[in-house]
């Protein structure tokens, strides 16, 4: 289903600035908020994990490995949390700490891959799901969502840190 965007017309704005499309995407950001929160629950249940452990993992795979320092920049929690969920992460077999031979006082925290293939498979179905939605799509098309995507990310990571920042 190809669509020509750049010739349509933009619906006129309502009366508090905003077009029924913008409520619509509003809607639907909110909607799919609610479901990639309760699907990361529900994957975190799965492992054994909390929402935040399952994250913080995460941030660590996507990393390669962090410090204890960035994992608590990154998530916004005190050091005494982030050493929480590192013990957390170590019991259950997902990561591991260790000394930075460089400098005894900073820990570097690296993901195990024993427990990942089990993680990897409760991904499989949306994964398989989600590259069938981008089938719908032209090349073209696809890259105007990837950019809005990145953009989406980058005012969320913004929004995040002024929420955090804010006294």
């Amino acid at each position: 289903m190809k669509r020509d965007t750049a010739t349509k017309e933009k619906a006129p704005p309502s009366s508090n600035g905003r077009t029924k499309q913008g409520h619509r995407l509003e809607s639907l950001g909110r909607d799919m908020g609610v479901h990639v929160i309760m699907f990361h629950q529900a994957v975190a249940e799965r492992l054994g994990l909390s929402i935040t452990d399952h994250k913080c993992l995460d941030f660590i795979l996507r990393e390669g490995s962090v410090t204890a320092g960035e994992l608590s920049r990154f998530t916004g929690l005190t050091t005494g949390a982030i050493t929480g969920v590192i013990d957390r992460l170590e019991k259950a077999g997902f990561a591991r700490r260790q000394s930075d031979p460089d400098d005894r006082r900073r820990v570097i925290i690296t993901a195990l891959p024993q427990r990942l293939p089990e993680m990897g498979k409760l991904f499989e179905s949306l994964g398989r799901n989600m590259g069938r939605v981008m089938l719908h799509y032209t090349p073209r098309e696809a890259e105007v969502i990837v950019d809005f995507m990145q953009r989406a990310v980058d005012v969320m990571r913004e929004e995040n840190l002024k929420l955090r920042n804010a006294k």
